[in-house]
Parts: C-alpha cells; sequence; structure tokens
C-alpha cells in the first residue's frame, strides 16, 4: 500500500476548526490563508516529505489504524498553521505488513523512491529492529514510536531516535513499586515471545527484585497465537499477581479465556492497556477485569481536570470522552500510545525549524538538532505530558499512569512523574560517527 496526502488540502469539520483555534493561538491566521499563500515565503515550494511506515496488516494493524489517524490530524495541523519552515508538510504511507523484512523493505522504498526527508512511525519493536539497521545505512532519520527499549539499550544507530513515546525500561520502573505494595510479591508474567514482551520480562523481573519481589514463573506466548487455554495451568498457585501484556489480533480472546479459566476466584491482576488497546471495554467476557489495574501512557477515558490540551488533542482527530470515534462510539482507539505520532511529528516540525532544515542534505542536522533538546513542557505539541528528552539515548521520558478498571472504565489512581522513570545511560549515540 502507498498513500501519499498533503493533509493541510483537506477541509476541516467544524470541531476540528474548534480544536485548531486552540491549538494554534497566535497561529490561527495562517490557517485562513489559501494553501499558495501560506507558503509563498518559503525558499522552496517542495513539502517536505514524511514516509510514515504503517502497521496496516498484520498483528499491528489495530494501532496501525489508530497511528494513521493521529498522524494525518496532527500533519493537517501543521499545514493549517504554516507547515514546517514555511512548507507544506506530506505524509507518504507504506504498509509494512508488521514485518521485520518488509519493514527493512520499506524504508529503502522511502529513501530510493519516494524520496522523502525522514521516515517515521514504526510501532512493533521486532519490526523496528529490522528496519532501523537500514535507515542508518542510508542515513535517513528514522523516528520511532514503539516503545521498545532498543533505542535506548545502544542496539540501533544515531539515525533512529524515539522523542515522542517513553519505553518499557521507563514504564516497569514505575509501575514495579506499585505492584509490590498494594498487589503482592509473587509474580507471574505473560508476555509476547518477542523483543518487546522480552524487555518486559527483562527488566519487570529486575525492578521487582529491586521492591523485595520476585517473578516466579515467565510465560512467554508467541504474538501470533489465537488460543491461550493451555497455557493458564502453568500459572503457579502461589502467585499473587499476574501481570500480563499481550499484542495482537487476538488479544480480546486472551483476556476472556483468563476470565474462564479463573472464574471469580483469581489472583490480583495488573496489565498493560496493550493487552486491551483498541477494545471496548464493555465487552462480554471482560467482567472479571473489574477493580483490576492496568498501565496507561495516556489515559483513554477523560479524568477530573481535564487539560485543554487533552481536549483539543481529542477533538482534532474526532475522539469522545471515551476515547473512541465520535463517528462510531464502538470504535475504540489506541489512545495509550497513539499520541506518540502526534508528538513525533511535532518534533520533527521543531528539529527541522532549528536546524533550518531545506532538503536531505540537511537531515544529520535535523538530528544534531533533536540531539539537544531537553525539556518538553505539556503542551498542545505534547498533550500527552511533560518530557525530557535525553539526547545521549535517543530517549525521551514521561509521566506515567496506573488506572484502575471500575464500571467499565479507567481511572487514574496513581500518576508516576518522570524522574522516577530514569536509569542509567547505557550508550552515547551523539559520540558515534554519521
Amino acid at each position: 500500500m502507498t498513500k501519499t496526502t498533503e493533509t493541510g488540502a483537506t477541509p476541516a469539520d467544524p470541531a476540528r476548526r474548534d480544536a485548531l483555534r486552540t491549538l494554534a493561538g497566535a497561529g490561527a491566521a495562517a490557517a485562513a490563508l489559501p494553501l499558495w499563500a501560506r507558503y509563498t515565503h518559503a525558499q522552496s515550494a517542495a513539502p517536505i516529505r514524511v514516509g510514515f511506515q504503517m502497521h496496516a496488516t498484520g498483528i499491528g494493524a489495530a494501532y496501525g489504524r489508530w497511528y494513521d489517524r493521529t498522524t494525518q490530524a496532527a500533519a493537517r495541523l501543521i499545514n493549517e498553521t504554516g507547515g514546517i519552515n514555511g512548507r507544506p508538510l506530506e505524509i507518504v504511507t507504506e504498509d509494512d505488513g508488521t514485518d521485520p523484512r518488509r519493514g527493512a523493505e520499506v524504508v529503502e522504498k522511502f529513501a530510493n523512491q519516494h524520496r522523502v526527508d525522514v521516515a517515521y512511525g514504526t510501532l512493533f519493536s521486532h519490526v523496528v529492529i529490522g528496519s532501523a539497521p537500514r535507515a542508518g545505512e542510508l542515513k535517513l532519520p528514522y523516528f520511532v514510536v514503539s516503545e521498545g527499549h532498543h533505542v535506548a539499550s545502544g542496539m540501533l544507530n544515531r539515525w533512529t531516535l524515539q522523542p515522542g513515546i517513553t519505553d518499557v525500561k521507563s514504564q516497569v520502573l514505575a509501575m514495579a513499586p506499585f505492584v509490590a505494595e498494594t498487589l503482592g510479591k509473587k509474580v507471574t508474567m505473560i508476555f509476547p515471545d518477542y523483543a518487546f514482551g522480552h524487555d518486559h520480562r527483562d527488566f519487570f523481573s529486575e525492578a521487582m527484585a529491586a521492591q523485595g519481589g520476585e517473578v516466579i514463573a515467565k510465560i512467554a506466548i508467541p504474538p501470533t497465537e489465537t488460543s491461550f487455554t493451555r497455557y493458564f495451568p502453568r500459572i503457579p498457585r502461589e502467585t499473587d499477581v499476574i501481570y500480563h501484556v499481550m499484542v495482537g489480533p487476538a488479544v480480546l480472546t486472551f483476556v476472556k479465556e483468563m476470565g474462564e479459566f479463573f472464574g471469580p476466584s483469581r489472583p490480583a491482576i495488573f496489565g498493560f492497556i496493550d493487552s486491551l488497546e483498541a477494545v471496548d471495554l464493555r465487552s462480554p467476557g471482560l467482567e472479571f477485569l473489574e477493580g483490576t489495574y492496568f498501565w496507561e501512557g495516556m489515559p483513554r477515558y477523560v479524568q477530573p481536570g481535564q487539560t485543554d490540551y487533552d481536549r483539543a488533542y481529542r477533538a482534532a482527530i474526532g475522539l469522545d470522552e471515551n476515547g473512541a470515534s465520535l463517528a462510531d462510539p464502538r470504535d475504540v482507539s489506541a489512545y495509550a500510545h497513539m499520541f506518540g505520532c502526534w508528538e513525533t511529528l511535532h518534533v520533527i516540525k521543531r528539529g527541522m525549524e532549528a536546524a533550518g532544515y531545506a532538503g536531505p542534505q540537511d537531515r544529520q542536522k535535523l538530528v544534531e538538532a533533536v540531539e539537544v533538546m531537553t525539556e518538553m513542557p505539556e503542551s498542545h505539541e505534547h498533550p500527552q505530558g511533560r518530557k525530557l528528552f535525553n539526547g545521549r539515548t535517543h530517549q525521551v521520558f514521561g509521566q506515567q499512569h496506573v488506572s484502575k478498571l471500575e464500571n467499565g472504565r479507567l481511572d487514574v489512581v496513581r500518576t508516576v512523574p518522570l524522574e522516577e522513570t530514569f536509569y542509567p545511560d547505557e550508550v552515547d549515540y551523539t559520540a558515534q560517527p554519521f
């Protein structure tokens, strides 16, 4: 699939126009100009081309659909407020099938066929790991929205950055104290058997040990699995807490079968919302999860004291207070993750403007401009909350949320500030050559 959109040319509906007025502030005047007038002051009228590596098919398709909607909304806003360096932003989309080999092919296609300025948007960690080396060889800035620890671990290269979403290592550091203090010390982990799941396995085990707890069983499940009943008898009887983080199209089946296995008697349960991302929490069979806890990157349901940033962000994408599409309340978003696309596109914009980016010859300048970023205040560009970017490790840090499922919705019970999610640097990409 190849899709090219100059999203500034699409008229906005009334709700989105209201969001634009809130988001744009002083830039709203630019949005009133016709497209030709907005970009006449630029050195070039050619668009900035961002190659969006989309999981349109495969096990990441639910995420890909919402990453796409968020990307298109952010790009529309950027274009309606003057573009990047006075040039329109164009999103060029290719489906990678959530497949690492195909991902590398997409990166090459972006560089050699589409001639994009940067590549962006990859989520599933095995696809990132399969694609990033080719981006490095092509000297193509590769902005991922993935969560895996592969960037900050030093596994990848200087051309690969994760400035819009936190990584698993910082997330589990934030969650382990809550699990140990509130739910229990003996944990059984259920996780997908690939790099993302292995990050959870390794780093949560370490984090629980630091809290005086222990992971007593680690159950790895292929991410393409469609039935899970045979795995549950492996959960030890002495388990205090089941920790689950599953992905893929069968996540609802996984949770339902876990409920059928335990019935009314179950251990405490702590999950990452990945196990139910883009799933209606009122779906039949999920009743047994009432009273259990989840990690959320950005709360799906509107919380008391909702910020103007969250309100405008929802309106720009077309979401209701439950994180579902305004057009169809059954169409539930991947709200805990997709903000990373919105925020990463704004980081790219900010980096290009700081670097005076004019074309591919300035790609190194762009990477260097992002590397010197630090504070990212909560704002319309960063609606999830305040962040701190570590230019040495190419990884951003931000706040994390513990939410409790009650009455069919998730309510935040603890927000962990970003300062409690730091860990020592494992790499300094700025010391590496381009």
